[in-house]
C-alpha cells in the first residue's frame, strides 16, 4: 500500500483531472445525432440557457448530457479503454480463449446516435470475433452480449458459467446495437455499507468487470471520503477527538454520509482511513479506464456538533431523530444556507477530494434523505437546495449534482408540489440529475412533470437491507423504462439498478442490466427465463427451466405499490403473535419449483450457479415453512391446545431452524462466517478485526445499541440461523408453553426484554464462525424435500 499522506497525491498511474472551464457549445440541430461527451468532461447547459422559453422537452434536456465536447477523447483514451477491455476478458476467461477476440474502441462508431455503440462481427473456425465500441464500457457489454447469446454464457455474483463452444460462434453478419438512454447507472449510497463495506481490492475488481460487462457507465465511487472530510474539519480548527467522535463505524457510514446517523459503531481507525484512500484511488482508475462516470460525493450541509465550538455564531439547525435513534447518535446538524460558512465547508471538501481524486464532474450530495427539513417553505427548500449546488460550482463550474429522488418518494405528504418544484428549480435545468430510485414500484417522475424538466434515471431500487428471500417485480421491471421514456414530456435520460444490498435474485438484476441495452421490453419473459435457466447452468434442462418458469409467475412477480424487497418473514423477525404470514404469490409454486429443481440434480449438480439456487429454493422452501408452522402455534396457543402448540413449536424451533442452518453451511456463499472474515481480513490487528466483526453482527441484527432498526438487514446465513434467530424463536416457543400451562397471558414486553438480552449476547460474542461450507447440499436438500413436501401435498403438516 503506498503511503498516502494529507494533501498528498498517489504515485500511481492515476491522473488528476482538472475541472473544465465553460465552452462556447453549440447544439446540434438533432440532438439524437450528438456525439457523446468524453464521459470525464460532461457537457453542460449555459445556465438560463435552454431552447423553447421555458418550455421543457425530452429533446432539450437529453441534448445537454449529448454536445459535442469540442474535440472528443484522443486516440490515447480511446486504446486505454481498449486495453482495459483486453484485461478484463484476459481475467475473465484466460489468455488463450482471450486471444480469440479482437478489442478496439472508436469514438465515431457513435457518430449517428451520439449513445454507447457496440459493433460485433467475426468468429468462426480460425477467426477472431471482433468486438468494436464507442467507448470501453460499450466494448465490454458487446462482448457480453456474445458471450450471453451467441456462446451460452453466464456472469454472476455467486460466480460465472463459462464454457465456451469451439470453434467460437460465427456472427452470421455484423452486430451494431446503441444503448437508448445516455446513461447505465448503479449503486445506492446504502449498497457501500451493506455490501461493499469490507471489499478488499480483488474484490472490487471483480465488481467493476461485472459492472463493465453489463454496461453501467455511471456509478458511485465513494470510498475514502472520510479521510477528506477529517482533513477539512482538522483544517476548520476541531480536535482530533472531536472529529473520531463524529464518524460512525464503516458498517453505517452510508447514514453519516447523509446526515442520518453520527458516533454510532466508531471511531473509525487510522489504518481505515489508509486503506480506504488506497483503494479509491485503484477504483477510480480502473472506472476511468473502461470510460466510466465514476460519481463523487459533495457537501450536502451537515457538520460536526463541534463546529459549534470553533464557530459560537455560526447558524445551525439540529435536524430531529433518525431510525428511533436518540440524539447521541442522531439529530444532524445542518448549516443554514446562508451562512458564511457554508460555502467555506463546501469548497473546502470539494477542493481537497478533487485535488486527491480528480474530477468527472458529478457529485452525489443528499441534505433531507429520511429528515423532515426544518421548513416546508419553499424559499427555504430552494436556499437549502442552491446553497449545496454552489459550493459545487464554485470549486468545479462543469459541475453536475446527482441527486437520490428517494426524499420525494419516502414522505410524499411532506413533499407537496410547491416544495417539490422549490428543490428541483433550484438548480439550472440540466444541471441537477435526478435518481427516480425506486420507480419500478412508486415512481415520482409520473407525479412530477417529469421532476419539472430536469433529467433523470429510472431505477430499480429492488432490494432493501441486502436481505435474502426470493423477491422481484420482473413484469414491472420490464414494462417501467420504454414507459418513462413515452411520458409526455419526459426526461428521462438513463436506467439504473440501485439496490440497498446486492448478491441475491440475480435473475432480476440480469433483466435490469438488460434493459438497459433494449429500446423495447422482452417481449416473452416466460422465454427469457429459459434462456437464462439453460445459461445459468449451462445446459437446457427442462426441468430447471420449468422451475424457473414458476418463479418467474410467483415470487418474481409481485405487483402494486404494496411491493418492497425487504423480508418480513417471521423466520427473520423477532417473534410476536401478530405477525403477517401472507404473501402475494402462491406457495405451491415455490415447492413445486423446489421438486423441479431436484428432479435436475443427477444431471446439473456439477453446476456451481445450480447448486447456489438449490440452496436458495430450499432456504425459500424452509422460510413457507416456518410461515406455516407459526400459523399452526399461533392458533393452537388461541385456541389453548397444549398438544397441538408443543408438536408444532417443536417442529419449527427444534427442526426446522436446525436444518436451514446445515443447508446454508454446505454452501460458502451462504456463511456466517464467510461475511465476518471479509471484515476481519480489513483489520491490522486483532483488536481492530473484534471492532469490525461487532460493526458487522451488529448491522446484521439490533442496528442500533437498543435493536432501533432491528432485522432490517436480515440475512439467512448459517451461524447467523443457528445462533440468533433460533435461540430467539425457541425462547418464544417456551414463553408460550409457560403462559398456556399457568393460565397467564402472554407478556410480549417481557418476551422482547428477554429477546433482547439474546441478541445482544449474540453481537458481543467473540465466537469465530465456520468459513468453509460443511455437508453436501444435494443430500441435505433430498433429505429435507422427502420430510416436509409430502407434508405440504397432503394438507398435514
Amino acid at each position: 500500500m503506498p503511503h498516502l499522506r494529507p494533501g498528498s497525491q498517489s504515485q500511481g498511474s492515476l491522473r488528476v483531472l482538472k475541472p473544465s472551464g465553460p465552452r462556447d457549445l453549440k447544439p446540434a440541430a438533432d440532438w439524437t445525432r450528438a456525439v457523446p461527451p468524453r464521459p470525464r468532461v460532461p457537457s453542460r447547459f449555459p445556465a438560463g440557457q435552454l431552447p423553447g422559453s421555458g418550455r421543457w422537452t425530452m429533446e432539450a434536456v437529453a441534448l445537454g448530457f449529448l454536445l459535442l465536447a469540442l474535440a472528443g477523447s484522443s486516440a490515447g483514451d480511446e486504446a486505454r479503454e481498449a486495453e482495459a477491455v483486453r484485461a478484463l476478458l484476459t481475467r475473465l476467461l484466460g489468455p488463450g480463449p482471450a486471444a480469440a477476440f479482437s478489442v478496439s474502441v472508436e469514438r465515431s462508431l457513435a457518430a449517428e446516435s451520439g449513445l454507447d455503440t457496440y459493433r460485433l462481427s467475426g468468429g468462426g473456425a480460425g477467426a477472431q470475433v471482433r468486438v468494436l465500441g464507442s467507448t470501453g464500457v460499450a466494448a465490454a457489454a458487446g462482448l457480453h452480449r456474445y458471450l450471453r447469446d451467441f456462446c451460452g454464457c453466464h456472469v454472476a455474483w455467486s460466480g460465472s458459467q463459462l464454457r465456451l463452444p469451439q470453434p467460437l460462434p460465427a456472427l452470421p453478419d455484423e452486430l451494431t446495437e446503441a444503448t437508448p438512454n445516455r446513461y447505465r447507472y448503479y449503486q445506492n449510497v446504502c449498497t457501500q455499507s451493506y455490501s461493499f463495506v469490507w471489499w478488499d481490492w480483488a474484490r472490487w475488481e471483480q465488481e467493476i468487470d461485472w459492472m463493465a460487462l453489463n454496461g453501467i457507465n455511471l456509478a458511485l465511487a465513494w470510498s475514502g471520503q472520510e479521510a477528506i472530510w477529517q482533513r477539512v474539519y482538522l483544517t476548520l480548527g476541531l480536535t482530533q477527538s472531536e472529529v473520531d467522535e463524529y464518524f460512525t463505524g464503516p458498517a453505517f457510514l452510508a447514514w453519516e454520509r447523509m446526515g442520518n446517523l453520527h458516533t454510532w459503531g466508531g471511531p473509525l481507525p487510522r489504518s481505515w482511513h489508509l486503506k480506504q484512500l488506497y483503494l479509491q484511488h485503484r477504483i477510480l482508475d480502473r472506472m476511468r479506464s473502461f470510460g466510466m462516470v465514476p460519481v463523487l460525493p459533495a457537501f450536502a450541509g451537515h457538520v460536526p456538533k463541534a463546529i459549534t465550538r470553533v464557530c459560537p455564531q455560526v447558524n445551525v439547525t439540529q435536524l430531529g431523530s433518525w431510525g428511533h435513534f436518540n440524539c447521541s447518535y442522531s439529530c444532524s446538524f445542518l448549516l443554514a444556507p446562508d451562512d458564511p460558512l457554508f460555502p467555506i465547508v463546501g469548497s473546502l471538501f470539494l477542493r481537497e477530494l478533487t485535488k486527491e481524486f480528480g474530477t468527472d464532474h458529478i457529485y452525489g450530495a443528499d441534505t433531507f434523505n429520511e429528515m423532515q427539513p426544518p421548513s416546508s417553505e419553499p424559499s427555504y427548500l430552494a436556499a437549502a437546495t442552491a446553497a449545496v449546488y454552489q459550493a459545487m460550482i464554485t470549486v468545479d463550474p462543469d459541475a453536475t449534482w446527482l441527486l437520490q429522488g428517494w426524499l420525494f418518494q419516502h414522505q410524499p405528504q411532506f413533499w407537496g408540489p410547491d416544495q417539490v418544484r422549490a428543490v428541483l428549480g433550484a438548480v439550472p435545468r440540466g444541471r441537477l440529475l435526478v435518481l427516480d430510485l425506486f420507480a419500478e414500484s412508486q415512481p415520482v417522475y409520473s407525479r412530477t412533470a417529469s421532476f419539472q424538466g430536469q433529467p433523470f434515471i429510472w431505477c430499480m431500487l429492488h432490494n432493501f437491507g441486502g436481505n435474502h428471500g426470493l423477491f422481484g417485480a420482473l413484469e414491472a421491471v420490464n414494462r417501467g423504462p420504454l414507459a418513462a421514456r413515452l411520458f409526455p414530456n419526459s426526461t428521462m435520460v438513463g436506467t439504473g439498478m440501485a439496490p440497498e444490498g446486492i448478491g441475491q435474485n440475480e435473475v432480476v438484476y440480469a433483466l435490469m442490466a438488460e434493459l438497459g441495452w433494449r429500446k423495447d421490453p422482452v417481449t416473452d419473459l416466460g422465454a427469457w427465463v429459459t434462456s437464462f435457466a439453460a445459461r445459468r447452468y449451462g445446459v437446457s434442462h427442462g426441468d430447471a427451466e420449468a422451475a424457473w418458469r414458476l418463479l418467474l409467475r410467483s415470487v418474481y412477480n409481485c405487483s402494486g405499490e404494496a411491493c418492497r424487497g425487504h423480508n418480513r418473514s417471521p423466520l427473520v423477525r423477532r417473534p410476536s403473535l401478530q405477525m403477517v404470514t401472507t404473501v402475494w404469490y402462491n406457495r405451491s409454486d415455490v415447492f413445486e419449483a423446489w421438486r423441479l429443481l431436484l428432479t435436475a440434480t443427477p444431471t446439473l449438480a456439477t453446476s456451481p450457479a445450480f447448486r447456489y439456487d438449490l440452496v436458495d429454493i430450499t432456504r425459500q422452501a424452509i422460510q413457507e415453512l416456518v410461515s406455516l408452522y407459526y400459523e399452526e402455534v399461533r392458533t393452537a396457543y388461541l385456541n389453548k391446545e397444549l398438544v397441538p402448540l408443543l408438536r408444532a413449536a417443536g417442529i419449527l424451533a427444534y427442526e426446522l431452524l436446525p436444518s436451514l442452518n446445515n443447508i446454508l453451511a454446505s454452501d460458502s456463499r451462504f456463511l456466517l462466517g464467510s461475511w465476518l472474515e471479509q471484515a476481519r481480513a480489513a483489520a491490522v490487528s486483532e483488536a481492530e478485526a473484534h471492532f469490525y466483526e461487532q460493526n458487522s453482527l451488529y448491522q446484521l441484527t439490533l442496528w442500533g445499541p437498543d435493536g432501533n432498526i432491528l432485522d432490517y438487514a436480515n440475512k439467512q446465513l448459517a451461524g447467523l440461523v443457528a445462533n440468533y434467530y433460533t435461540p430467539r424463536w425457541q425462547l418464544f416457543m417456551e414463553m408460550l408453553v409457560e403462559s398456556l400451562v399457568q393460565g397467564t397471558p402472554f407478556q410480549q414486553h417481557q418476551f422482547d426484554n428477554n429477546a433482547f438480552q439474546l441478541e445482544q449476547t449474540f453481537v458481543l460474542s467473540t465466537r469465530r464462525y465456520p468459513n468453509q461450507p460443511q455437508g453436501d447440499t444435494v443430500d441435505l436438500a433430498k433429505k429435507l424435500f422427502l420430510k416436509y413436501y409430502p407434508r405440504w401435498m397432503a394438507g398435514s403438516l
